[in-house]
């Protein structure tokens, strides 16, 4: 069971933002300063009519695997319609690299059913270099940190 506890967020005049915490990997992060300096992924999947079930039971395998990885922060799914979205960290460029290839045959297998329509990598810039290039079959969009909380 999912014990809901929304976090009221006034961003702009009139609009109201609710965050939800599911189950998933994370505990990991031991100050601001190393999500900082994380690299995050952000892949986003168009899943196919009548398939959403099937990519919810992949997302079992995907947490599972992904929570043998020392170098993940934090990595939940959520979906809305016939989207999902996966939002996930981690400790370098090294672990961005080591968790795709933990994850290489969900991955393979979420695709069958579903489309990868957008990819954003978010890091300092030092860490995002030795990405461009493994992952340039993505077409990802890379977006440099260049200020936050340390």
């Amino acid at each position: 069971m999912i014990t809901l506890n929304p976090i009221k967020l006034r961003l702009f005049p009139g609009r109201a933002f609710f965050c939800l915490v599911e189950p998933g990997v994370s505990g990991k992060i031991t100050s601001m300063s190393q999500l900082s300096q994380a690299v995050s992924i952000n892949p986003y999947f168009k899943v196919q009519e009548g398939k959403l079930d099937d990519f919810k039971a992949l997302m079992k395998d995907f947490v599972a695997r992904t929570s043998t990885e020392d170098t993940c922060l934090y990595y939940d799914f959520s979906v809305c319609g016939d989207q999902v979205f996966c939002r996930e960290a981690y400790v370098g460029a090294a672990g961005v690299l080591a968790h795709l290839e933990n994850v290489g045959a969900q991955i393979e297998q979420a695709l069958t059913f579903s489309e990868l329509y957008r990819l954003e990598i978010h890091g300092p810039a030092e860490e995002l270099a030795p990405l461009k290039e493994p992952l340039a079959e993505l077409n990802p969009e890379f977006y440099e940190r260049v200020a936050g909380v340390e």
